[in-house]
C-alpha cells in the first residue's frame, strides 16, 4: 500500500517535468524563426582582358590563393609601348606648334601695332602737307594778283605755281600713304586675330594629344592583370602565347574574406523579421561549428522576380504559392576566422525575433 502513493508521486513529478519542458520549448520556439533555404554568398569577379595582345606569362594556377595587387597575367607590351611613344611624339609636336603659334601671333600683333603707329605718323605728315599746300596756294594767289598789276615778274609767278603743284603732290602722296598704311594695319590686325584663333585650335589639339597619350598609357597599364582583392583565383581559360582580345575572359577570382548569408524566408514570416536581429548559423559543411550574425537588409523583391522567367499571375490557371523573400545576413567575422568558408555552402539560419 505504501508503494502505490510513491509511484503516483513519481509519475506526477515526471508528468509535471514533461509538461514544464514542453511549455518551455514551446515558448522558446516562439522566439525564433528559421529556414534551411539559405547559403553563403560572396563576390565572384570575372577577370577580363583590357587590351588586345599576346600573353607572355601566366603567374597563377587554378584555385591558388592570391593577395590584392598580385600580378596574374602579363601581356606582350611591344605594340602598346609603341603606341605610348607615338602618342608622346604627337603631343610634343603639338606643343611645339603651340609655341610657334604663340610667337607668330605675337609677331603679327607687333606688326599691326607698328603699322598703326606709322598711320599716326602719316597723319602728322598729312597735317604738314596740308599746311604747306595752304601756304603755297596763298603765295600763288598773291603772285597772280601781283602779276596782274605788273608788280612781279613772270618767272616769280611760275616759281609760285611750281611750288603750289609740288605742295599738292606732297599732300596727295601723304594721303595715299596714310590710306595704304591703314589698309596694311587692318590686314595685320586681321592676321593677328586669325593667329590668336589658331592658338586656340592648337591648344585644343594639345589637349587631344594629351588625352591620346593618357589612353595609350592606360592601355599599357592593362597589360599587367592584377588581383582586385584577396581571395582564390580559379577558372583559368587561357594559355601562354595565346592571342587575347579586349574583353575576353581570363579567369575568375573569389572573395572569401567578405562573405554573407542569403536566407530565403517565407513571405508570411517577414513581419517578424527586422534589421539588426541576431542570427544563429549552422553550415552543412561544418556541422559542429556555430556561427553568428545579424540581419543586415532585405532584398527589394521576391526571389521569383529575379528569375530568368518571372511568373505571370495574370492567367486563368493561377495557383497561389507562398513566395520566398531573400534576406541578407552579415556574419560576425571573429567567429568565422577559425574555419574556411566558401560561397555556395548550404546553411541553416535561426533568427531571434524577440
Amino acid at each position: 500500500m505504501k508503494k502505490k502513493p510513491l509511484r503516483l508521486l513519481i509519475f506526477s513529478l515526471v508528468l509535471i517535468a514533461a509538461a514544464g519542458s514542453g511549455i518551455y520549448f514551446w515558448l522558446k520556439s516562439g522566439a525564433f524563426t528559421s529556414t534551411d533555404n539559405a547559403q553563403l554568398d560572396g563576390d565572384i569577379v570575372t577577370i577580363r582582358s583590357g587590351v588586345t595582345a599576346y600573353i607572355d606569362a601566366i603567374r597563377f594556377t587554378d584555385n591558388q590563393p592570391v593577395k590584392k595587387g598580385d600580378t596574374l597575367v602579363l601581356m606582350n607590351t611591344v605594340a602598346l609601348q609603341a603606341k605610348v611613344q607615338q602618342a608622346l611624339a604627337l603631343l610634343e609636336n603639338a606643343e611645339q606648334n603651340l609655341s610657334a603659334a604663340d610667337l607668330k601671333a605675337l609677331a603679327s600683333s607687333q606688326n599691326a601695332s607698328a603699322s598703326l603707329q606709322n598711320a599716326a605718323s602719316d597723319k602728322q605728315t598729312i597735317a604738314a602737307a596740308t599746311a604747306n599746300l595752304a601756304k603755297a596756294q596763298k603765295d600763288f594767289d598773291r603772285s597772280e594778283e601781283l602779276l596782274r598789276i605788273k608788280a612781279t615778274t613772270q618767272e616769280q609767278h611760275e616759281a609760285a605755281k611750281t611750288t603750289l603743284l609740288l605742295a599738292k603732290a606732297d599732300y596727295e602722296k601723304a594721303v595715299s600713304h596714310e590710306r595704304s598704311t591703314l589698309t596694311t594695319s587692318f590686314g595685320l590686325e586681321t592676321q593677328a586675330r586669325a593667329e590668336h584663333r589658331q592658338i586656340s585650335a592648337t591648344q585644343a589639339l594639345v589637349k587631344q594629344r594629351q588625352a591620346e597619350l593618357k589612353l595609350a598609357q592606360e592601355e599599357l597599364s592593362h597589360a599587367y592583370v592584377t588581383a582586385p582583392f584577396d581571395g582564390f583565383v580559379t577558372k583559368r581559360v587561357i594559355k601562354e602565347g595565346q592571342y587575347i582580345s579586349t574583353g575576353q575572359t581570363l579567369c575568375a577570382i573569389i572573395d572569401n574574406q567578405h562573405l554573407w548569408v542569403t536566407a530565403n524566408f517565407k513571405e508570411t514570416e517577414l513581419h517578424k523579421i527586422k534589421t539588426g536581429q541576431p542570427v544563429e548559423i549552422t553550415l552543412d559543411a561544418y556541422p559542429g561549428a556555430a556561427l553568428s550574425g545579424h540581419v543586415a537588409s532585405f532584398t527589394g523583391a521576391t526571389g521569383a522576380k529575379f528569375s530568368l522567367l518571372p511568373p505571370d499571375n495574370a492567367t486563368g490557371n493561377f495557383i497561389k504559392i507562398t513566395q520566398r523573400f531573400p534576406i541578407r545576413i552579415t556574419l560576425d567575422h571573429p567567429a568565422t576566422k577559425a574555419i574556411g568558408l566558401f560561397p555556395g555552402l548550404s546553411a541553416f539560419v535561426k533568427i531571434n525575433i524577440q
